[in-house]
């Protein structure tokens, strides 16, 4: 099991690059997000707030049906961080292996 540390970066940065596709509302990046990491919408908002104060994303509303729908919007200081931690990968990947070789010399 992940770090919860670790972890939310991780989602902060799946909802990032789920948002670099093209805006989008909770639910719909809940299900964007399925296929990699389960995520609720519990989970989600709080996630959504913190990267619109941090300035990674904004916020508009389209009528949907009667209602109104929160849309999110990458900025480019939002597709910074994603290209920041898409640049940190290597680095990262490489620790993985690290770990990982250490377990197969048990």
């Amino acid at each position: 099991m992940l770090d919860a540390q670790m972890k939310r970066g991780l989602v902060e940065n799946c909802v990032l690059a789920a948002l670099a596709r093209g805006d989008s509302y909770g639910y719909q990046i809940v299900k964007d997000l399925s296929s990699v990491v389960a995520v609720t919408e519990s989970t989600l908002y709080p996630i959504l707030r913190r990267l619109e104060g941090a300035g990674a994303l904004t916020v508009y509303s389209v009528e949907h049906n009667g209602r109104l729908r929160k849309f999110y919007r990458l900025t480019p200081v939002g597709r910074k961080q994603l290209e920041s931690f898409a640049a940190d990968w290597d680095e990262l990947a490489a620790m993985y292996d690290f770990i990982r070789e250490g377990l197969s010399h048990e």
